[in-house]
């Protein structure tokens, strides 16, 4: 059970009550080599205020109640599935470990001076900006030489592959550049320890980053790297409650702090929209204390589009801004137009980074491979698609993926219903299987995923001629039927 205390983890002991370290020994006997010497900072009154004023923060107008309740009312009931034995998110896997509780917002371990920098904040009202990426130590904490990474001893295989996808992920895209180096002096050593966590950003000589037993996936890897990249939590952003609502009556009591959110002060964004599709926002149940979800969209469509296994368009973006990479390509006489709101690679200026469902060096085509483009007319046509591999009973480590473009005359829309998704995979997130049906106005954000068998039935309009459709699969095979027609 977690303490009522918040807890932060420290890089040193700060001569705490006899009593009160043996308790947070015990609390750790369980967590293996790098974190033996860390100790907790329990911030005593102050925190018990803290906590009470975070849940009277999280109280809702009784208006905002009504819609909240409007809303639920519309999500259809899902019985959710439980594919890995060790949790099939990062909040799940951490809160087997019982090691959620120890960690800031669930998987961030904060060094001593973030620890006091946010025990100041929270006495004397003094806030950095912090959240998105910038805080007072912006730019010391960026990796201006490049990212060294290391492998301890007990790194599986699988976790060495997993983390090399990951480091792949963010280096193609964004000027950041990775390089692998045991002897490095100043890198992220890559472990497996109780849990899924990193620190954030650039901040230790050998930090590590764990990826535990139930993290070994490209996904949950791309999130822990994230955060050492200097990123915190989407749904801490300060502009969250435009876009989600939190369902305190069903958040874990003794979990109530990790949904702190950030105030304006504190939270640089770069001026880009908030995406359900975050790899770093998490799933809509999480620290739920009844299965229901505690994070409730604005936009209920995206309710499984929140805990999402990619890196989204917009974080590739964000980043890239945060790293000063886009100015690589300002001077480029070869900069690449790119259209859908895509932005000039900054390892190739002639080429674009487009949003997802869109390809081609200028982002005006399919992406290529599997999939084909399907014209719509006034009557109903039928898209069946399999993807993923039926002999495979294992979890694989990459996604096959196929893309449809759906295509009606200019001046009219497509409707697009979802008649059928295979049994089995509902999960928070779709991490392992689903449909992604990009209908949205802003096609740079992600599009509404869906996993679910009880998903069937929901209609979609787009707001253009054009809708990107995109399936994927890790797990078996799964098979969907859409329905669409322009209107």
């Amino acid at each position: 059970m977690r303490n009522f205390l918040v807890l932060f983890l420290v890089a040193e002991s700060f001569g705490l009550p006899h009593t009160l370290v043996e308790k947070i020994e015990d609390d750790l006997s369980n967590i293996k080599t790098s974190l033996n010497k860390v100790r907790l900072l329990s911030i005593r009154e102050e925190f018990r205020a803290l906590k009470s004023k975070i849940a009277a923060d999280l109280t809702l107008t009784p208006i905002e109640e009504i819609d909240l309740e409007e809303r639920e009312k519309e999500l259809p009931i899902i019985t959710k599935e439980h594919i890995h034995k060790n949790g099939d998110s990062i909040d799940e896997v951490n809160n087997k470990k019982k090691i959620g509780e120890l960690l800031y917002q669930g998987d961030i371990v904060l060094t001593n001076k973030q620890a006091y920098e946010k025990v100041e904040e929270e006495e004397n009202g003094k806030r950095v900006k912090r959240q998105a990426f910038r805080d007072k130590n912006y730019p010391r904490t960026l990796w201006s030489n490049g990212v060294y990474f290391s492998f301890h001893k007990n790194a599986s295989q699988q976790v060495q592959s997993v983390f090399r996808k990951a480091v792949n992920q963010w280096e193609k895209d964004t000027c950041i550049n990775f390089f692998e180096n045991p002897g490095a002096p100043h890198r992220i050593e890559v472990m497996v320890e109780d849990g899924c966590w990193s620190y954030v950003g650039n901040v230790e000589n050998v930090q590590p980053l764990s990826l535990g037993d139930g993290c070994e996936s490209v996904g949950i890897a791309s999130h822990e790297l994230g955060h050492a990249l200097g990123m915190f939590h989407t749904q801490s952003r300060h502009d969250r409650d435009n876009y989600i609502t939190l369902d305190v009556k069903n958040i874990e009591p003794d979990w109530i702090d990790q949904f702190e959110k950030e105030t304006e002060a504190t939270n640089e964004n770069y001026g880009i929209p908030y995406d359900y599709g975050s790899i770093m926002h998490y799933g809509a149940a999480s620290s739920s204390a009844n299965g229901k979800p505690t994070m409730v969209p604005v936009d209920i469509n995206y309710i499984n589009t929140l805990g999402s296994p990619f890196i989204s368009f917009y974080e590739l973006l964000m980043l890239n801004k945060h790293y000063n990479c886009l100015d690589k390509c300002e001077s480029d006489p070869l900069k690449a137009d790119c259209k859908m709101g895509g932005f000039p690679n900054p390892r190739n200026c002639s080429e674009c980074v487009c949003p997802s469902g869109y390809g081609g060096r200028l982002c005006d085509e399919r992406p290529s491979g599997c999939g084909k483009v399907l014209e719509a007319t006034a009557s109903y046509k039928i898209l069946k698609d399999v993807v993923g591999d039926r002999k495979s009973i294992d979890e694989r480590e990459d996604f096959t993926k196929c893309y449809y473009w759906i295509k009606a005359p200019e001046g009219k829309k497509v409707q697009v219903v979802l008649a059928k998704f295979s049994k089995g995979f509902a999960l928070d997130g779709c991490p392992y299987c689903g449909v992604e049906i990009k209908t949205q106005k802003d096609q740079r954000a992600t599009g509404y995923r869906f996993c679910a068998l009880e998903d069937a039935g929901t209609k979609l309009v787009s707001e253009s001629n054009v809708v990107p459709v995109i399936t994927y699969n890790r797990l078996y095979a799964t098979k969907t039927i859409l329905r669409y027609r322009m209107v």
